[in-house]
């Protein structure tokens, strides 16, 4: 982007879902990136009607500048989107396949695996690798670390913590890893309270997700060299090949057939950019993540690019 063009100013609908919130910060982080960029949330309550969470995005609305895009993810936010952007004159950005129709938004980033193979979509949709994420590669960070990120049950998932337990401690015991790498392990508002507390004899630096800020995380993701996460933690795999990390699946008993957020994961399986455990119990081989994943980056180049 040439120096003259103006700031770019981004309103964000927030409903208050931390995985929501994140999608959209990130794409607009990207832009930021790319071109100066002011951005403001505005704030959706989750669990308020639909007409008091119009007057609390109007009410908040006001005080803003004019937006020249409005982001926003999830069903609740789609109609409060529609009408701040054409009150505005800005373009709408829907983050996820929307429930309402796409062509009425003027961009929607949508992951792949939300589409039959084959299916040709709408010119307005960009298809993604998996939901966008605020986790940016850096390489000069890398200090050779390890991390492990557990879920817990899901409608897909039950969790087995015997196995878990069993596989987390072959792949920390395993002997041809540097003797110096430093394990570090945190949960989820899924993982069975008691998990941690079995792991207690296990080499590794716990951080129970409650002792967790916001910040925690994406900084241990841009450390780490290697990344294991549950088969259950869709959003977090994404994260982990987009921070450039070695990544591989830890077990979980599925309980019932694989969904359409699994099929994306079944990909990233196929296109070898993660191993599962029991591939790598055969190898001992992580696959080197050669492509680093930046949806956010990419998915922002090109709503800029229609801007012009």
């Amino acid at each position: 982007m040439e120096s003259e063009q103006q700031p770019l100013t981004i309103w964000i609908l927030d409903d208050g879902k931390p995985g929501h919130r994140n999608q959209s910060l990130g794409l607009a982080e990207a832009m930021g990136r790319i071109q100066d960029a002011s951005i403001h949330l505005i704030s959706l309550p989750h669990d308020a009607g639909f007409f008091s969470r119009m007057k609390k995005a109007c009410e908040q609305a006001k005080q803003l500048p004019k937006p020249d895009l409005v982001i926003a993810a999830g069903h609740k936010t789609h109609v409060a989107l529609l009408y701040l952007a054409w009150k505005t004159g800005a373009r709408s950005v829907v983050l996820m396949k929307p429930s309402l129709p796409c062509k009425w938004f003027d961009h929607c980033l949508i992951p792949e695996h939300d589409f039959a193979e084959g299916v040709k979509t709408p010119e307005n949709v960009m298809l993604t690798k998996g939901a966008l994420n605020r986790i940016a590669y850096d390489q000069e960070a890398k200090d050779g670390s390890g991390l492990f990120l557990v879920g817990g049950s899901s409608s897909e998932f039950g969790f087995d913590g015997e196995a878990l337990h069993k596989a987390i401690g072959e792949i920390v015991g395993y002997v041809d890893l540097p003797e110096d790498v430093q394990w570090t392990l945190t949960d989820s508002r899924r993982t069975p309270g008691d998990f941690i507390e079995s792991l207690k004899e296990a080499p590794i630096s716990k951080h129970p997700h409650q002792k967790t800020d916001s910040d925690w995380l994406p900084e241990q993701l841009r450390r780490a060299s290697v990344v294991w996460v549950t088969e259950d933690s869709v959003s977090m795999i994404y994260e982990a090949l987009s921070c450039g990390a070695q990544v591989g699946l830890l077990p979980m008993p599925r309980i019932k057939k694989a969904g359409r957020v699994a099929r994306g994961v079944e990909n990233l399986l196929e296109e070898q950019r993660i191993i599962a455990y029991s591939s790598w119990q055969a190898s001992h081989q992580l696959p080197v993540n050669q492509d680093v994943l930046a949806e956010a980056d990419r998915s922002a180049t090109l709503i800029l690019s229609a801007l012009r």
